[in-house]
């Protein structure tokens, strides 16, 4: 049983996020709080009623592969169709092709619920919404017109198709070839892996963009192409038309999200596959990484969902299975486990780092949407960069606390959780791809170091951190020990984060190793002390708010004071290990034949 979160959704939207200042943007008049609480409530309803129920049914029985084609899960494809009738596929895209035109900050809870509900199906609308961005910002307008409705409809799907069996994460090893034919048209072939939702039956068409190297192009990243292949020809009347050489030559026997079809294609077996280019030659990797970057916030959400869905099964079990006697003598009956002090914090924790996770992530929605259509070019400017260096915290950071959270709810359930009929175990098994997939958290946290630090000379972080600094001085104008004690930890995180960003600056081209071996520390670190800033945000406006809704909003304020007692101290343990005098000798002591 899946029930969205939808009060803590709109508070955070509404508090922290800023919904009204991104319903007074010019593209976004729509979004008012009525309107985003009518959007959030039918999602919880489809989710809830619809899609979760069919989770259990996905792991138990996944897609199949045979001769080539592959079925979904049964009832996977009526969901399906009952998704995109819906309209919620084009929720965040532009009226113009037929999308609900809401902003990012709309558009995210539903995600987030979407993948909550059911992680494995997410995946599709999931990769239909990167293909459909990379196609807005870099294809041209007839394919606009040809594909973006049509994928917005739900007729068709997207899929994106990068790595190589010999190239994993280096994509400048691709080796697939894309010949031009003369009429604008090229012919692909080579084998593509790891395509999520490449080959199913619940849509007519797939559309497949692909990345390939034309015949005399520069060697490396810088001569890779971006190609739309479709698995049927699409005519000029836009109906379909033959079967393209590309086929599903098998897919993967995962860990988890079994009912997600992972596809090996194969391009060109017969002839070639057909496709056209996106932009310019030797753009590709460019124009990819806009659906790579929409794709690493949205896996992203999927580690927020996968918390929440954990958290509140462990809690459901905690509050039904009668274990023990209260340490306190309180009773002398057996008790349920809840009022254990360590399940209570293993709870506690679970709840904590899923809001402080889902808050940043909302917020880095809302700086999306300024980006995009503030009307003052410097301020979307100033927006975009704080996004930028948003995304790989919010992909790696909150897809790492994923794999803590799932584990912490097996652990809840004690040995119930190692069986399989109790749920519990598909949460942790499911999230323990989130931090490979679209780029590892090493790959992220390299590019808040190469991309997100280094390039701006740390402009955006200390803009961050400046922020943050005036969250601190709120606090204490606060009375009570929560606000205390969450000063005192918030402050001392500030000046870890400050402290390694200094370092990163001063160190990357001195001694890299230092710096990059140290990355993931660096970014856990960012996510531990903006997720933290998060938490004292929605503290301070739930001291403003108590009065409406005493029960919530004290809960607000407890979870955030464990947050600051309990999570955020280890940011401080994390600067050491980054800083400390050559701080990369201890990862790199064992030379490679110790190991």
């Amino acid at each position: 049983m899946y029930n969205a979160p939808t009060s803590d959704m709109l508070f955070v939207m509404k508090h922290l996020a800023g919904l009204d200042e991104i319903a007074a943007l010019p593209d976004y008049e729509e979004a008012t709080p009525e309107t985003a609480q009518a959007v959030l409530e039918e999602s919880a309803k489809l989710c809830g009623e619809v899609l979760a129920p069919l989770n259990v049914e996905g792991d138990r029985n996944p897609s199949r592969w045979d001769n080539g084609k592959v079925s979904a899960t049964p009832g996977f494809a009526e969901a399906f169709r009952q998704f995109v009738a819906g309209g919620w596929q084009g929720v965040k895209h532009p009226h113009a092709y037929e999308g609900q035109g809401l902003p990012k900050l709309v558009a995210t809870p539903c995600v987030e619920m979407l993948n909550a509900s059911n992680l494995s199906f997410a995946l599709c609308p999931l990769l239909t919404d990167g293909a459909i961005e990379a196609l807005l910002t870099a294809g041209t307008e007839e394919q606009k017109q040809r594909y973006v409705p049509r994928l917005i409809s739900g007729d068709w799907t997207g899929t994106m198709n990068l790595t190589e069996p010999q190239a994993g994460s280096d994509l400048a090893a691709v080796r697939t070839r894309a010949e031009p034919q003369g009429d604008g048209t090229y012919r692909l072939f080579g084998t593509k892996i790891f395509i999520t939702w490449g080959e199913h039956d619940m849509a007519e068409n797939i559309v497949h963009l692909v990345l390939a190297r034309t015949p005399d192009a520069p060697a490396g990243v810088k001569g890779i192409s971006l190609f739309i292949v479709p698995k049927f020809l699409v005519n000029d009347d836009g109906s379909l038309g033959a079967r393209n050489d590309v086929h599903c030559v098998s897919i993967e026997h995962k860990l988890g999200i079994k009912a997600s079809p992972t596809a090996v294609l194969q391009y060109g077996d017969h002839g070639g596959a057909i496709g056209q280019l996106i932009g310019e030659e030797n753009r590709g990797l460019e124009y990819m990484f806009i659906m790579m970057n929409a794709a690493r916030f949205a896996v992203g959400m999927q580690g927020v969902a996968v918390s929440d869905r954990a958290y509140q099964k462990a809690v459901a079990y905690a509050k039904e299975r009668v274990q023990s006697r209260p340490v306190d003598g309180s009773s002398i009956e057996a008790v349920t486990i809840i009022h254990h002090p360590d399940v209570r914090r293993m709870l506690s924790t679970m709840r904590a780092l899923t809001e402080a996770s889902r808050a940043l992530a909302y917020v880095a929605a809302a700086q999306s949407d300024l980006a995009h259509s503030h009307p003052d070019a410097a301020a979307r400017a100033q927006h975009e960069a704080r996004y930028e260096y948003l995304v790989p915290i919010v992909k790696g950071w909150s897809t790492e606390l994923s794999v803590e959270v799932a584990s912490l709810g097996v652990q809840v359930h004690g040995g119930m959780g190692f069986i399989e009929e109790t749920g519990a175990a598909q949460f942790y098994r499911d999230a323990r791809i989130l931090p490979i997939y679209e780029g590892t958290t090493a790959i992220q946290a390299n590019d808040l170091i190469g991309r997100k630090t280094l390039r701006d000379g740390g402009a955006a972080a200390k803009a961050l951190m400046a922020d943050v600094a005036l969250t601190v001085a709120a606090l204490g104008e606060q009375d009570g020990t929560p606000f205390k004690s969450m000063q005192k930890h918030l402050a001392a995180g500030q000046q870890a984060l400050a402290s390694v960003v200094d370092y990163v600056l001063a160190n990357a081209k001195r001694d890299p190793n230092a710096v990059f071996a140290g990355s993931v520390p660096y970014l856990m670190l960012a996510g531990i002390v903006l997720g933290g800033w998060q938490m004292a945000r929605a503290m301070l406006a739930s001291a403003r708010l108590k009065p409406e809704d005493p029960a919530f909003h004290g809960a607000k304020i407890a979870t955030a004071q464990f947050y600051a007692e309990h999570v955020l101290p280890q940011a401080v343990a994390l600067e050491t290990a980054i800083v400390s005098a050559k701080g990369d000798e201890g990862v790199l002591a064992l030379s490679v034949d110790q190991f």
